[in-house]
């Protein structure tokens, strides 16, 4: 038997670009977190590598973002294949996976302008196209949240009427929604926070505590990545 390369898990994953985006933001945030706290405790006269972290973390991010410019494609043809949601049996699953693929399309040429005005390609105010996508990113997640919740519950419904091997499956994928409204709550509070200030906490977290909330989020994303595969869902 063959031996398994060492590292060959993480080449697999970084050979996607899924699998790519998703290590990114996990550093970005662990190194928005690490910099924060050391920043946080940094005394006068020590040498700052909490800054550099930083510094490290917003080049990761603006990776992101360039990235994104690509996803728009992929997005429409999700949407796509959704339509209408016809073949969705819950109505209201329907409209929040509906209202879920809008927020997601318009995110995406908002967040392209907001980055142009920035490199000055175009002239244009990038502070309100920033606040634009963040919103519709915001809304987004309320409607992820909405939308685990109401499987949740269809779900529980489920239970009652299911043999013992469904019944597990049930409960797996209960935990899994689970998991995905405590990964959106964590999301939603970097979202409100990048908001104009005057607007709930906006512009109120640390950046240790934005990278907390973030990491929580990437390692939800990267366990549910690992339980999907291993089970052999999505």
């Amino acid at each position: 038997m063959a031996a398994v390369p060492p590292f060959s898990g993480l080449v697999s994953v970084l050979e996607t670009y899924r699998g790519r985006d998703r290590v990114i933001r996990t550093l970005c945030y662990g190194c928005q977190l690490a910099g924060g706290i050391l920043v946080a405790r940094r005394q006068p006269g020590e040498p700052s590598l909490g800054q550099g972290l930083l510094a490290v973390s917003a080049q990761l991010s603006h990776c992101r973002t360039v990235l994104r410019l690509f996803d728009d494609l992929a997005m429409l043809s999700y949407s796509c294949q959704y339509g209408l949601g016809n073949k969705e049996k819950d109505t209201a699953m329907r409209w929040l996976s509906i209202f879920n693929n809008v927020a997601d399309q318009l995110y995406y040429p908002c967040e392209h302008v907001a980055w142009a005005a920035d490199a000055e390609i175009i002239h244009a105010n990038s502070s309100r196209w920033w606040t634009l996508s963040t919103t519709l990113w915001g809304f987004s997640l309320l409607l992820g949240i909405a939308r685990s919740l109401r499987i949740l519950l269809l779900l529980r419904r489920k239970q009652h009427t299911e043999s013992r091997d469904f019944y597990q499956q049930t409960r797996a994928e209960m935990h899994i929604q689970a998991l995905t409204i405590i990964s959106n709550l964590a999301d939603l509070a970097n979202a409100v926070h990048w908001l104009p200030p005057g607007i709930l906490w906006a512009g109120k977290f640390s950046p240790w505590f934005v990278g907390l909330m973030g990491s929580i989020s990437s390692f939800i994303g990267i366990y549910q990545n690992y339980a999907g595969a291993s089970c052999g869902t999505v």
